[in-house]
């Protein structure tokens, strides 16, 4: 097990290594002029170039690349162009809140989605296997905005269940704070839980068939002991996949449920910096963003290596 999380820690290093290089590049081949943006137009062109050279965007890319690389190995991301932010203090003050949605709606998937698709398997063609069916097509089938704003809609607008915008730290009111994340985490809840849940019925529905399963049965096993022990232990490997892909997408999904209700997260945060050209922060967060997704992929390796422990060799 050792050797095989170090290979996986030896691949998100390389895969870090590379993605930060080419988003580097990649944000330093358009033509933004950002001491003009910093000046205003009416600076001259003598100032720009100094407050340019001061950036050092006067420098070849991949000096400025390798620059960027040696502090930010040491935490160090800089600081923003436009807010003159400390780039790093700037994400952890944002970090919570989207940490609260990405934790929320994965714990609602896995809890969800495991119970609604092992019972859709295990009762073939019964009426939870009807609606998690329907759900999968729903699901899909729904624009993600559009599912946000008929849950606002009817809980926050019509109902007054919820609170239609804002964010409360769990530290200052932890009742506070389940009100301001519930609509955005079930919004985001909605494609995943369709998506894991269809995943966990056809994994259920194959292991059944397998002929241990009936050789168990033979043996006067209980059919809860058979499904709990055997077959969702065995169904599991596939869900986990689904699961952390979901997850990896769910950080694009939060970009526009930040921005519907109003909260200061990274995803609403990635849009403002994106827009100005502010290279620090968008490459800190890129970073943060496929650390996240390297850990992710990571955890669900490890899980699926304990349960199978064939793919530890893959």
């Amino acid at each position: 097990m050792l050797t095989f999380i170090t290979r996986r820690i030896a691949a998100g290093a390389v895969l870090l290594l590379v993605i930060s290089f080419l988003s580097y590049v990649l944000l330093s081949i358009p033509d933004m002029d950002v001491g003009r943006q910093l000046l205003g137009e009416g600076a001259s062109q003598n100032v720009i170039d100094a407050k340019n050279a001061q950036l050092g965007l006067d420098r070849p890319v991949l000096a400025q690349y390798t620059d960027w690389l040696s502090h930010a190995v040491r935490g160090d991301f800089g600081t923003s162009w436009f807010s003159s932010e400390d780039v790093s203090q700037a994400i952890a003050n944002r970090l919570p809140v989207t940490v609260s949605l990405m934790l929320g709606v994965t714990v609602v998937t896995a809890l969800v989605s495991f119970l609604l698709g092992a019972w859709a398997g295990v009762r073939r063609g019964g009426a939870v296997d009807r609606a998690v069916q329907i759900l999968g097509v729903l699901g899909y089938a729904l624009p993600g905005f559009l599912v946000t704003l008929i849950l606002v809609l009817i809980f926050a607008v019509r109902l007054n269940w919820f609170p239609a915008i804002g964010y409360i730290p769990f530290t200052e009111s932890p009742g506070g704070w389940l009100s301001t994340v519930t609509l955005p985490v079930v919004s985001l809840s909605v494609a995943s839980v369709a998506g894991v849940s269809q995943q966990v019925r056809g994994a259920v529905i194959d292991v059944l068939r397998q002929d241990y399963v009936r050789t168990l049965r033979a043996r006067g096993l209980p059919p809860s002991r058979i499904v709990l022990k055997h077959v969702l232990r065995n169904a599991s490997a596939p869900a986990l996949s689904v699961l952390g892909m979901q997850f990896v997408g769910l950080l694009g999904g939060a970009v526009l449920v930040e921005q519907i209700f109003g909260l200061p997260g990274l995803g609403s945060m990635t849009v403002t910096y994106t827009t100005r050209g502010d290279i620090p922060v968008i490459m800190a967060l890129v970073m943060l963003t496929v650390i996240g997704v390297v850990l992710i992929n990571l955890l669900v390796d490890i899980m699926i290596g304990w349960l199978n422990p064939k793919a530890r060799i893959a």
